[in-house]
């Protein structure tokens, strides 16, 4: 860019570390923390799982990990609308 122009993103590009940026997410949504969070747990628990399902086949058992896993991301994102619905109708004075 010429040193004329400002830039068309100025408040994306002020960050520079990708944590800063990622900390500021987390600020405006705060259930996407709580929906990583989630599917890692749930991939983890499958894979210590993994070893000791006994008689299930593995596909089975992979099937009932990714249902699990998208459940828990999906209600994540649920109530991450849940939430700013309500932020935005409710809490917010009325103008």
């Amino acid at each position: 860019m010429s040193s004329g122009q400002e830039p068309i993103f100025s408040e994306y590009e002020s960050d520079t570390s990708q944590t800063s940026k990622l900390l500021r997410k987390f600020k405006e949504t705060p259930f996407v923390p709580l929906g990583m969070a989630g599917f890692a747990t749930v991939v983890g628990y499958g894979l210590y799982r993994l070893k000791h399902r006994g008689d299930m086949k593995m596909s089975l058992h992979l099937i009932h990990m990714r249902v699990a896993a998208q459940g828990f991301v999906v209600g994540a994102i649920t109530c991450g609308v849940l939430y700013s619905m309500f932020q935005e109708y409710m809490v917010k004075p009325k103008e």
